[in-house]
């Protein structure tokens, strides 16, 4: 039973992929993401303009019509899914933790926008095409190539582990200790949360260069019609949106990877099978991340 359970996540995932890369899901998705995006938005604009005539009622559809406009954003083809499912794959990261970057990864992304908007608005003096210009023609393409250079960290890590496991250097379980008393090094949990603070930290940064656009434009229009607060509310709302898909996106990682290796992780083999899925995971990340890159410039 415990297998069967196990094994479940596994053949879910399985089955996902191989309708959206194989028998044209993705494409499907798409449309039905870019048409939810675009009726979203155009609602939320007559929503902004009823709060600006004083309609107190329409904060509640506003809120709404972001929250769905960042889920239909984030279930379209994007770049935080990838980062976040690779590495969900490629690491062995408690679920709680990946989605809590998933979730700070989308936050990020619209605080971006706010500054952008505002440092655009009172610095700058910008107007709307240069705001939305940067976002998609220098932030985009800026958060792709970050997001690329994970991928290669990843392989590269990987790759080094099993090198080290070939040289027999590092064995699974080393404690950092010699025998005499003292402590040369940090053990193992030690290093792996260092690992984890830094990982979470680029993992944030590479996902929240790039704003939402839809954010961008919803807090300039909250701007040009004295309503602030509502673009800004809403850009988080939107964010909040976006992390619901990719903080799934997370849980299904962690369980593919924890079903397909549940098993051979806790054989002799474990930490050999731990670093090639890690540089499989780089590279996937790395080879979408780029073709993203190429696709924008």
């Amino acid at each position: 039973m415990r297998r069967a359970v196990l094994i479940l996540p596994v053949v879910l995932g399985a089955g996902l992929l191989l309708w959206l890369w194989g028998f044209g899901g993705m494409d499907r998705v798409a449309v039905w993401a870019a048409e939810g995006q675009r009726d979203a938005q155009n609602a939320i604009a007559g929503t902004l303009r009823r709060l600006r005539g004083g309609d107190a009622a329409a904060w509640g559809g506003l809120l709404t019509l972001c929250f769905a406009y960042g889920f239909f954003h984030a279930a379209g083809p994007g770049h935080g899914k990838i980062l976040i499912g690779g590495y969900g794959m490629g690491r062995r990261v408690p679920v709680g933790r990946l989605a809590g970057l998933a979730l700070a990864s989308s936050l990020a992304q619209a605080l971006t926008a706010v500054v952008l908007v505002y440092a655009g608005v009172f610095a700058f003096a910008w107007g709307r095409e240069r705001m939305i210009g940067i976002a998609e023609d220098m932030l985009q393409p800026l958060s792709y190539a970050a997001i690329a250079l994970v991928g290669l960290w990843l392989v590269s890590r990987g790759a080094r582990r099993l090198w080290r496991g070939v040289r027999g250097h590092v064995h699974e379980g080393e404690a950092g200790e010699c025998g005499c008393g003292h402590r040369h090094g940090p053990t193992p949990e030690e290093a792996g949360q260092v690992r984890s603070l830094r990982d979470a930290v680029v993992l944030v940064a590479s996902v929240g260069i790039r704003p939402c656009s839809g954010a961008v434009i919803l807090l300039i229009l909250g701007h040009l019609m004295a309503i602030d607060l509502a673009g800004i509310a809403g850009a988080v709302v939107m964010a909040l949106g976006t992390a619901s898909v990719t903080m799934a996106v997370a849980v299904l990682a962690v369980s593919m990877r924890e079903g397909a290796l549940g098993q051979v992780m806790s054989g002799p083999g474990a930490a050999r099978w731990a670093a090639m899925i890690e540089v499989m995971a780089g590279v996937l990340i790395a080879a979408v991340a780029a073709q993203l890159v190429l696709l924008t410039i």
